[in-house]
């Protein structure tokens, strides 16, 4: 259960505010009353700052997570309290091309994070965004809080590089800290049109049919973006109990969908299928089955999504259909 007058002038800062799980954050909290100050390396025109108008609403500092003395001023200059790290390198194609600033961003930028808010006293809650990648694969599914952290390609080690430091600084200095591992996440906003949801949508949108380069037999599991921001929020507020700090918590649906049925659904929705996928089979080093069991969050944190994939699929498209039409309406009149 959500406290309603919980971020009421709470000093918030959000690494990767302009992100994707970032920005919904950010426009989250402004709503509910915190002072955000928010971490943006690029500016993105257009970005999902502006579209939900809370630019102006937030204090914005321009940096990368590599600059641990940019990191630990603004904490402290801001007297932040609350500390979201949801930014990181997040393609999976990109980190497999480019591994070093993969691990720079993603693995350098956790720990300066942390020791920034180990060095600062206000700082009362810090929440770390891991990843159900950070498991690796197992053959037992779904994956528990406890398996082991076993990634092998680039963007999954360091996931569970970011997940083991952030206990490491809880386990060795107390650092009031809770790891999170969502689902693949989904939601209007997320510009990464590599990515299947957002891809698929646009490809329909456009009347192509979509081009899956795996084989579409693999399963995952997805959260509705709207659901992730609640399940950050919930956990934050839970942290006032400080027998929850240290501890993860998986966030998902528990779908356990293939592509290829995520794809379908897709097309059933937008009454497009007839744009039946193009199946490359051109996908390496990913994991066939990989799901979450999401027990602990709802029996411990009373958390649930609100939204099934359904409904959280419904406001996807209603949302890149508007973008579409915006990025058509702004290519006619240029």
């Amino acid at each position: 259960m959500r406290q309603p007058m919980y971020w009421r002038d709470k000093r918030v800062f959000i690494t990767g505010c302009n992100g994707f799980l970032g920005s919904w954050l950010t426009k989250e909290l402004v709503a509910t009353g915190a002072h955000v100050v928010g971490l943006v390396r690029d500016s993105i025109p257009k970005s999902n700052l502006v579209s939900f108008d809370v630019e102006d609403d937030i204090t914005i500092v321009r940096g990368n997570l590599e600059d641990y003395f940019l990191l630990e001023r603004t904490i402290n200059e801001y007297d932040v309290d609350t500390v979201f790290h949801v930014a990181a390198q997040a393609i999976v194609g990109t980190a497999n091309a480019n591994p070093l600033s993969t691990f720079e961003a993603n693995i350098k930028g956790t720990w300066n994070v942390l020791d920034a808010c180990r060095r600062n006293p206000r700082v009362k809650r810090v929440l770390v965004a891991s990843s159900d990648k950070a498991y690796g694969n197992h053959q037992q599914l779904p994956y528990k809080e406890d398996f082991a952290l076993r990634g092998q390609h680039p963007y999954d080690v360091s996931k569970s590089c970011t997940d083991l430091l952030a206990a490491t600084y809880y386990q060795t200095y107390g650092l009031p800290v809770c790891i999170t591992r969502c689902a693949n996440l989904f939601g209007g906003g997320d510009r990464n049109l590599s990515r299947l949801i957002p891809g698929t949508i646009l490809s329909v949108l456009h009347g192509e049919r979509p081009v899956l380069r795996s084989d579409g037999t693999s399963v995952r599991d997805y959260l509705y973006i709207k659901d992730a921001t609640n399940a950050y929020m919930t956990l934050a507020e839970k942290m006032d109990d400080s027998t929850l700090h240290g501890h993860a918590f998986n966030f998902a649906s528990e779908s356990k969908l293939s592509v290829l049925d995520m794809t379908q659904h897709i097309l059933r929705l937008m009454d497009r299928e007839d744009l039946q996928p193009m199946i490359m089979n051109q996908g390496a080093n990913e994991i066939s089955r990989q799901y979450l069991c999401a027990d602990k969050a709802k029996e411990v944190l009373s958390w649930t999504p609100s939204f099934t994939i359904e409904q959280g699929l419904k406001e996807t498209i209603d949302w890149y259909r508007e973008y579409s039409n915006m990025k058509l309406i702004k290519q006619l009149v240029s």
